[in-house]
């Protein structure tokens, strides 16, 4: 008996968005994320990003058998799924540390560009958690 390959719908969008933002909050204030940021280079933070991608394609893909990234629909090649998990994981950090203005909170004594280099880094180690909060709920719900 052939299963049915679940589609992407906008209630998976509304579960990533709900998941992702779900923990991402207790890291976009905390302050110990904001120093580590401070003391990593671009390296690090470029490393870090590929960590989340690989933690999302995982826990999409190779930790569900009912998906298959080849029947999903694509945009340039790659699973639409799969671009809302990243935009969500790093956007819900974005938006959460713009909001409650975490930047200015905690690289005060920092201006323009290094802030916004810093507050990258802080963005990619936020997503960190953001993404496994938004692969599972797409995934469990």
């Amino acid at each position: 008996m052939a299963r049915s390959i679940p589609r992407f719908r906008f209630d998976d969008v509304a579960q990533q968005f709900v998941g992702g933002f779900l923990l991402a909050g207790p890291f976009v204030v905390t302050e110990e994320v904001w120093d580590l940021a401070e003391n990593m280079t671009n390296c690090h933070a470029l490393l870090i990003v590929g960590i989340v991608l690989a933690i999302g394609y995982g826990a999409l893909y190779e930790a569900d058998d009912d998906r298959d990234p080849e029947r999903e629909p694509e945009v340039a090649g790659i699973p639409l799924r799969f671009i809302s998990l990243m935009s969500i994981s790093f956007g819900s950090v974005v938006l959460l540390s713009l909001v409650v203005t975490a930047p200015d909170q905690f690289l005060g004594d920092l201006t323009g560009r290094r802030q916004a280099i810093v507050t990258a880094r802080a963005v990619a180690v936020g997503a960190i958690f953001s993404v496994v909060g938004a692969a599972t709920a797409d995934s469990v719900f």
